[in-house]
């Protein structure tokens, strides 16, 4: 199938991906053009990950290294390639960007306004995810419907106008009890924060652990209101574009801010 497929196609592949085990979807979705799954190391995403390496399915593996992800993830970087025999690609920020960044809003500026926090995702995580999926036709994700509000009509595949690709959400369906119960039967190599209360984990500074009885996303840049907030991978680029984020990936003056003892 093109990548340019029309709407009707485009359900009609979603009503097939429903019929599917985890397995067949993700060599459906690599049978569809040159497939990138991008890993943030998540247990949905490790889920995945786990399938392509066991079954030895022709989709790069790829994750955005920040520059600040907390060193539980960055140690099962390492881990889960030897367990499952694979190579996962990093892709990180350009430091010029991150000087420029600080240099306009201080290292960890993101705490001060919406605007630069999503400029610093723009930095640490959109550029590089464009460098993981150039070439790619299809871009496999963990989204998952119950994950939050915002992700409740997820579809198993959609065309991603803004990148121009297939995009695939093989885990659409399933809940956090199912992926749970999978990871224990399979003995899939999971983040350690999983059971210190993190469902949802992204950069150390931008994520803590959730209360009882909060949404699995409520510790992702926990001090902003909105509840449908989002890094800006999986949104249209629309506030990542603004003058505000694009200048803050432009070289600049050097800044002595550093990243000590931030992942």
């Amino acid at each position: 199938m093109s990548v340019h497929a029309a709407p009707a196609e485009i359900a009609s592949l979603d009503t097939r991906f429903a019929d599917l085990d985890l397995a067949d979807r993700l060599s459906l979705a690599a049978s569809l053009g040159r497939a990138v799954f991008t890993t943030s190391l998540g247990i949905e995403d490790q889920v995945i990950t786990a399938a392509i390496g066991t079954h030895r399915l022709p989709i790069t593996v790829s994750t955005l290294e920040t520059g600040r992800l907390f060193h539980e993830t960055v140690d099962l970087i390492a881990e889960t390639e030897g367990r499952y025999n694979i190579s996962i690609e990093r892709f990180r920020p350009q430091q010029d960007a991150i000087d420029a960044y600080a240099a306009r809003y201080g290292l960890n500026g993101f705490y001060d306004s919406i605007e630069a926090r999503h400029a610093c995702c723009h930095v640490r995580k959109l550029i590089p995810l464009a460098a993981a999926l150039s070439g790619a036709e299809v871009w496999i994700t963990g989204l998952r419907r119950g994950q939050s509000g915002n992700r409740a009509a997820t579809p198993f595949v959609a065309f991603d106008t803004e990148r121009n690709l297939l995009k695939v959400n093989p885990l659409a369906d399933w809940d956090l009890e199912t992926i749970k119960a999978h990871v224990d039967a399979q003995a899939i190599p999971v983040n350690a924060l999983h059971g210190r209360g993190y469902p949802s984990i992204g950069c150390e500074p931008c994520t803590r652990a959730i209360k009882p009885g909060e949404p699995e996303r409520a510790g992702r840049w926990w001090w902003e209101n909105d509840e449908k907030r989002e890094c800006g991978l999986h949104v249209p680029d629309n506030t990542h574009g603004t003058p505000a984020a694009r200048n803050a990936a432009q070289p600049g003056p050097v800044s002595l801010a550093t990243e000590n003892g931030c992942r």
